[in-house]
């Protein structure tokens, strides 16, 4: 088992750089944004290439940060009985959900994506639009983003077969510097 959870431990390095990596390309989106729009509202100069580019960045943020998001249980998930289960049976729940949906639904994403994107590559495929940009760049974001995501869903699963065999523990930490902050001080009036 050890050297599965170093694989885990890998997987989770990898997701975790390039997360905390894709958090950059919110800035670089943002500023993109504001000067496309500032170029087209003062001086009436627009540009599809500019607009192609805060495109291929926001989904950039979105694909490659998906096994980040796994990582630290950010996705959106149903909880009605989820959090009131037992730690066993919550690692069964994510263990079968992993390898009966994530895993094969992110394996045939990569899989079917990556002709998109071989394709693209090798007529140099362009955006129809004016002055637009390469479409492969773009089209190599999905199998790279699922592929980060089915990693992550190798890694969780190996968490949780650790955990179900008594090699580990169950947990769904936050990022450290995204944790809500705590309020340990006592109120006012408290003695």
């Amino acid at each position: 088992m050890k050297p599965l959870l170093a694989l885990s431990r890998a997987i989770d390095a990898l997701n975790e750089g390039v997360g905390r990596g894709v958090l950059w390309l919110v800035l670089a989106t943002t500023l993109v944004s504001a000067a496309n729009a500032g170029m087209r509202y003062s001086f009436g100069m627009a540009s599809n290439a500019w607009l192609e580019l805060q495109w291929y960045l926001f989904a950039a943020i979105f694909l490659l940060a998906a096994g980040y998001t796994h990582k630290h249980n950010g996705h959106v998930r149903i909880d009605i009985l989820y959090g009131h289960l037992a730690e066993r049976t919550q690692a069964w729940i994510d263990l079968l959900g992993a390898l009966v949906f994530l895993l094969p639904f992110s394996l045939l994403l990569v899989w079917f994506s990556w002709f998109g994107f071989a394709d693209a590559w090798q007529h140099s495929e362009m955006s129809p639009d004016s002055g637009g940009l390469l479409r492969w760049p773009v089209r190599a974001l999905i199998p790279l983003g699922f592929a980060l995501l089915a990693l992550q869903g190798i890694s969780e699963s190996i968490k949780r077969i650790a955990f179900l065999r008594g090699q580990g523990t169950l947990t769904h930490e936050p990022p450290p510097d995204c944790a809500m902050p705590r309020n340990d001080s006592p109120e006012k009036g408290d003695a």
